[in-house]
């Protein structure tokens, strides 16, 4: 008969302490970015003012380098003109588009880099087997691959399901971001030293109850940074497939309309990329969010 393992439970005076710990490097992150994101519009300016005297590498003009508050003001901008919509409006909207193409393929590209890890960890010679295959699927270029997909998947036609571009950027996306999960997950999987996977054995525990109870939690500090960069790999994926495939609504597609627009209205351009920014800094927020409540229970470097 199995035996439950004792976990000890933080107190409520532990969790406060670890809540008020969190927070304070929270913010001090926070303020870190705040003074890395001022550090780049200094930079930036200075380029410009520096540029107007000395022939720099690099154009610093107004419509290749738009002053900083020229590009504040692009977000108020009406979209087209006459129209009520902001281009800050648009922006956000195409970023709501492509975030939930993008988690659809996250979710299924976790998935699938999931199921590859947990067979490779069970079976050693189907890790010597697929691994190599993993590692070399990200050595094909997005730009060719995407239309590849596009091509492949307007064939296909199951009843009443009918493959579109959506569904492709949606596998582009999964499929940039299997590969960092599954190497996490794998490396995760085997981060149980001996003596835990000899205590499970001696509790007679199945390979389904060791993979649950002992690697899946093991694992953890390895799934998070890897779950980070799926996240981050499945917006970028998203973006450059819309970019490719012509998917209307999304913020790739916005980027290229708008980039149409750079001579005249060069800061939209740059409104358009800040969205896709914010996409990626959410994506990662998102499972810094997850990796928070995972760990909630978990004792922390210099905890006592």
């Amino acid at each position: 008969m199995t035996q439950a393992v004792p976990v000890a439970v933080p107190s409520a005076a532990r969790r406060r302490s670890t809540v008020r710990r969190r927070m304070r490097s929270g913010l001090i992150s926070a303020l870190w970015a705040l003074a890395g994101v001022a550090l780049v519009v200094v930079l930036w300016e200075l380029s410009k003012f520096v540029g107007g005297f000395i022939p720099l590498p690099y154009d610093t003009d107004d419509t290749a380098m738009p002053h900083v508050w020229t590009m504040v003001e692009g977000f108020t901008q009406p979209e087209v003109r006459g129209s009520d919509t902001t281009v800050f409006q648009a922006v956000v909207l195409a970023a709501l588009f492509s975030l939930l193409i993008a988690m659809c393929g996250f979710a299924i590209g976790v998935s699938v880099g999931l199921l590859l890890a947990v067979i490779m960890q069970r079976l050693a010679f189907a890790e010597r087997a697929l691994l190599p295959f993993v590692i070399a699927s990200q050595t094909v270029p997005l730009i060719a691959l995407a239309p590849l997909i596009v091509g492949i998947g307007n064939r296909i036609s199951i009843g009443p399901f009918e493959w579109g571009t959506t569904q492709s950027v949606m596998f582009i996306a999964a499929y940039l971001a299997f590969f960092p999960l599954s190497v996490g997950a794998l490396r995760g999987l085997k981060a149980p030293n001996a003596t835990d996977l000899e205590l499970m054995r001696s509790y007679s525990a199945k390979p389904r109850q060791t993979l649950f109870k002992l690697r899946f939690p093991a694992s953890i500090p390895y799934l998070v940074p890897a779950l980070k960069v799926s996240a981050a790999a499945s917006i970028v994926g998203t973006v450059v497939a819309e970019i490719s495939t012509g998917v209307r609504g999304g913020i790739g597609r916005l980027l290229i309309e708008y980039a149409r627009e750079a001579t005249s209205e060069p800061a939209k351009v740059y409104v358009a990329m800040f969205g896709a920014i914010a996409l990626g800094l959410l994506a990662a927020a998102l499972v810094t969010a997850l990796d928070v409540y995972l760990t909630r229970n978990l004792p922390k470097e210099g905890s006592a």
